[in-house]
C-alpha cells in the first residue's frame, strides 16, 4: 500500500508516520493479497481534539473512516478499529449474498473472524443484519428548506424529510458535525 499522510495544524513526525503505517498496514491481514492501492490519511488539530480521516479506494470497494479524540494517537486507533469493522461487516455480507467469481468477496482471507477489544473472538451478529425496530409515516409538508430548518430544531431532530416548495421534490434537511445545516436533493 502507498501511503499519502497529510497534516493540517499539525507536523507530521517520523513517529506519527511509522504509527499511521504500522496501524494501517495491520489491515492487509483480512486480505487475500496485499492491496496495491494508495492510502490517504488526513490529520487535523483544532484546539479541543484531533481527527484523523483514513481513506482507502480499492476496486469494487471504498473503505473510509474518520474519529476524533482529545489524543492523536488514540484517535488512530479507533480509526483503524472502524476500518475493521468496515471489512468485517463487507466480508460477511459478501459472503451471504454475492457467490460469483468476480465479487468483492474474493479480496477477503476466509480463515480470520472478528476479533473483539478483549481478545475474543466472536461473529458480531448485530453487525451482520439490519434490524428495524420502527417505522414512521407523516405527510409531507410543502415548505422552503429555511422553514424546514426551523422544523427540524423545534422537532429535536438531526433531520427533516419535506416536500420542497418550489420543485414539488422530496428533500431532507440536515445538520452537520460542524453545527452548519446540509440540503439532500434528488437528481
Amino acid at each position: 500500500m502507498n501511503y499519502n499522510i497529510r497534516g493540517e495544524n499539525i507536523e507530521i513526525t517520523p513517529a506519527l508516520r511509522d504509527f499511521v503505517e504500522k496501524k494501517v498496514g495491520k489491515l492487509e491481514r483480512y486480505f487475500d493479497s496485499t492491496p496495491s492501492s494508495d492510502v490517504h490519511v488526513n490529520m487535523f488539530v483544532t484546539p479541543k481534539e484531533h481527527k484523523v480521516e483514513v481513506t482507502i479506494p480499492m476496486p469494487k470497494l471504498l473503505l473510509r473512516a474518520e474519529e476524533s479524540h482529545s489524543d492523536m494517537y488514540a484517535a488512530i486507533d479507533l480509526v483503524i478499529e472502524k476500518l475493521e469493522r468496515q471489512i468485517r461487516k463487507h466480508k460477511t455480507k459478501v459472503n451471504k449474498k454475492f457467490r460469483q467469481q468476480d465479487s468483492v468477496k474474493y479480496m477477503f482471507r476466509n480463515d480470520l473472524e472478528p476479533v473483539l477489544q478483549n481478545g475474543d473472538t466472536a461473529i458480531e451478529e448485530s453487525e451482520d443484519e439490519i434490524d428495524i425496530v420502527r417505522t414512521k409515516r407523516f405527510d409531507l409538508k410543502p415548505m422552503d428548506a429555511e422553514e424546514a430548518v426551523l422544523q427540524m430544531d423545534l422537532l429535536g431532530h438531526n433531520f427533516f424529510v419535506f416536500s420542497n416548495a418550489v420543485n414539488g421534490e422530496t428533500n431532507v434537511v440536515y445538520r452537520r458535525n460542524d453545527g452548519k445545516y446540509g440540503l439532500i436533493e434528488p437528481e
